[in-house]
């Protein structure tokens, strides 16, 4: 079952195209193709949209870092306006709630170059480790160890 022709779950078909073996299953276009009839969603939609790619921070309740490797894919924030009847944010924009992961950085930016978006790209900040030595919890002149009466 997962032997060696298990396929990979990239987000763009570039990977396959690098192997000679899989580059007959690609179909390749030369030119760029507007599918924006096909679609439905309106042009001033499709080509004026900036995104922003970046790693997202890690959440403050968990202490790990699984889950944090991916790159997101967010979109710019269009006009939105107050639903007189529930008071709720509403907007026309269809794009503006979805979020896109992408495993690198490379697959988001040639995702949104194939779809005629300009980016942004934050890169990912990484945190610099803290050496500490066991030893520092029981240091007798620091204030580490509070008394409970």
């Amino acid at each position: 079952m997962f032997g060696s022709n298990r396929r990979s779950l990239s987000t763009s078909t570039w990977r396959l195209a690098q192997d000679p073996a899989r580059d007959a299953q690609l179909i390749t276009v030369d030119e760029k193709l507007d599918i924006t009839t096909l679609t439905g969603v309106p042009v001033e939609h499709i080509k004026t949209r900036k995104v922003r790619i970046f790693v997202p921070a890690r959440n403050n309740m968990q202490s790990g870092v699984n889950n944090t490797k991916k790159w997101k894919m967010e979109f710019d924030t269009r006009e939105r306006w107050e639903n007189p009847l529930m008071g709720w944010a509403s907007t026309a924009d269809p794009l503006s709630n979805m979020v896109l992961t992408f495993s690198t950085k490379e697959d988001a930016a040639a995702f949104a170059e194939k779809n005629g978006w300009s980016y942004d790209i934050e890169e990912k900040k990484v945190p610099k480790p803290k050496s500490k030595s066991y030893g520092a919890n029981f240091s007798w002149n620091k204030r580490t160890r509070v008394s409970t009466k």
